[in-house]
C-alpha cells in the first residue's frame, strides 16, 4: 500500500494546477490532505468523488481556512474527527479506521509569530499524543501523517541558526516531538535516513527558496513501534509542485486491511 500525505494549501487552487491528473497517475491507496480551505459543497464533483476513491472531509467553521481530507481506495470501517470541539472547529484531524490500523490525517496548528498560538498548538500536541497512546493501548496500530508544523532537529531545516525562536522550531515544539518519539512512535523518514540532510517538504514562496532548497521538513508519517515492521520505505516527493509543500509518502506491506 502506498500512503501519501500533502498539504495542498487550498484544494481548489491545486485542482487548477493538475491535482486530479496527478492523483490518477500517482494512484495512492490512501491520500491524506491538509489545508483544504474548503467545504465539500464548494468543490467540483471530480474533487469530491474522483474515480476509484472514497473521500472524507473535515472542514473548519471559518470559511477558507484549515481543513483536512482523506481519499481512500478502500472504504474504511469508520471515519471520525478528533472529537475535541476546539480542534474539530478548525478541521484539524480526520481519522479512518481500517481494522488493523487507524490512519490519522492531521494538520497541526502553526504557533505563529511572537508565539501567538503556541498555547493552542501545545494543547493540540498534548491531545493528539494522548489520543494515539490510547489507541495503541487498545491494541490498534496508528499511522499519523500530515503537516506537523515542527522541524524536529537541526538537520530538518536549511538554516537552523537563523530560525532559533521561529515558529515551527521553538524549544517547546521540539521538546514535544522528543516526547512523542519517547512515547513509542517513530518518524518513518528518519528511521530509513537518520542522518540525511537537505531533505525538506516545505519552502516559503519568497526569494526562490524552493529552487535553492532553503526549506523545512515539517510533514511526516509517524507510526507506532509495533507497526514499523510493515513500513517498507519512506520518501519526500520534491518533484511534485502545486503547493508550498510537497507530498510525503510511505509504502506499507500489503496485508489484509480488515481484521
Amino acid at each position: 500500500m502506498k500512503i501519501l500525505s500533502w498539504n495542498v494549501n487550498g484544494i481548489r487552487a491545486v485542482e487548477k494546477k493538475g491535482f486530479l491528473e496527478w492523483l490518477k497517475v500517482e494512484s495512492p491507496d490512501m491520500l491524506c490532505i491538509q489545508e483544504t480551505k474548503a467545504e465539500p459543497s464548494q468543490l467540483s464533483e471530480s474533487l469530491r468523488n474522483p474515480d476509484g476513491y472514497f473521500s472524507y472531509w473535515a472542514s473548519a467553521k471559518q470559511k477558507g481556512y484549515s481543513g483536512t481530507a482523506i481519499y481512500s481506495k478502500t472504504q474504511p470501517l469508520d471515519v471520525q474527527p478528533l472529537g475535541v470541539a476546539e480542534f474539530d472547529d478548525e478541521g484539524r484531524v480526520l481519522q479512518a479506521d481500517y481494522g488493523d490500523f487507524t490512519l490519522i490525517c492531521a494538520y497541526f496548528p502553526n504557533s505563529q509569530d511572537f508565539t501567538k498560538r503556541l498555547p493552542y498548538k501545545l494543547e493540540f500536541c498534548a491531545v493528539i499524543l494522548e489520543h494515539c497512546k490510547n489507541l495503541v493501548s487498545q491494541g490498534k496500530h496508528i499511522v499519523l501523517c500530515g503537516d506537523y508544523n515542527v522541524a524536529h532537529t537541526r538537520i530538518d531545516l536549511a538554516r537552523p541558526d537563523n530560525n532559533e525562536g521561529s515558529a515551527g522550531f521553538l524549544p517547546q515544539e521540539r521538546a514535544w516531538f522528543d516526547a512523542w518519539l519517547e512515547a513509542g512512535f517513530v518518524d518513518t523518514f528518519r528511521h530509513f535516513y537518520p542522518d540525511k540532510r537537505d531533505c525538506y517538504s516545505w519552502w516559503t514562496f519568497r526569494s526562490g527558496a524552493r529552487e535553492r532548497n532553503v526549506g523545512w521538513r515539517i510533514d511526516y508519517h509517524c507510526v507506532d513501534c509495533g507497526f514499523l515492521s510493515r513500513v517498507k520505505s519512506a520518501g519526500i516527493r520534491t518533484e511534485v509542485y502545486g503547493s508550498d509543500h510537497c507530498p510525503v509518502e510511505i509504502e506499507v506491506a500489503a496485508e489484509p486491511i480488515f481484521s
